[in-house]
């Protein structure tokens, strides 16, 4: 159960956010102190399973042949095939607007170099390239976790953003998405708690309120 404070300040937020003609999403915002992020030791890329999900929909693609593709196609937002793969490569348009539209990639695990050949000066920059996956698995396990996920990533910037959920969740269930972020957070920074100068919620258009 989350803190009350956490759930106050989530409380906050969605209350003094305007009724918009689009459903907001609510992200959290976190300030980071004392680290240096020019060194890639230091940074943080990982993807963060949330006890209640984003609120809305998450785009997952699949990368794969035979068996995997058949069973990809009933979880999956997308299957490319490895035919499919390199003409999808040569339209760099069509690279893009795949790369732009979908959350997560999964890739059978022999495919994995020929993805980051063809599509990885596409995907790499977007924080993209895909999980890989045995041959002929079934991914259902996997593309339901990654629907439940947000990936954090820093690169050198003291200042990162995640989607915690949407303006039609319970102020309880984004706050325990929210403190679920900041414990992972926490667990991979040096100093811990101690190198979050400060963090926020709030929602696409809404003022802020303080967390920490």
């Amino acid at each position: 159960m989350a803190e009350k404070a956490t759930v106050i300040a989530v409380s906050k937020a969605l209350e003094g956010a305007k009724k918009r003609n689009f459903r907001e999403t609510v992200d959290l915002a976190i300030n980071l102190k004392d680290i240096d992020l020019a060194l890639p030791k230091n940074r943080i890329q990982e993807d963060i399973i949330l006890p209640y999900g984003r609120g809305k929909e998450v785009s997952i693609c699949v990368i794969g042949g035979g068996e995997l593709a058949l069973k990809a196609k009933n979880v999956a937002d997308l299957v490319i095939t490895p035919e499919e793969l390199g003409t999808i490569a040569d339209d760099k348009k069509e690279a893009k607007t795949i790369a732009n539209s979908t959350d997560y990639f999964i890739a059978e695990a022999p495919l994995m170099p020929t993805v980051g050949k063809r599509l990885g000066t596409v995907l790499g920059p977007r924080g993209k390239m895909p999980k890989p996956i045995p041959p002929g698995a079934d991914p259902a396990g996997m593309v339901d976790s990654l629907r439940r996920s947000v990936t954090i990533r820093t690169k050198d910037r003291m200042t990162f953003h995640a989607p915690v959920g949407t303006v039609e969740m319970d102020p309880e269930e984004i706050a325990d998405n929210i403190e679920t972020i900041l414990k992972r957070v926490e667990a991979r920074l040096e100093k811990g708690k101690f190198n979050i100068a400060s963090s926020w919620v709030k929602t696409t258009m809404g003022p802020a309120e303080r967390l920490v």
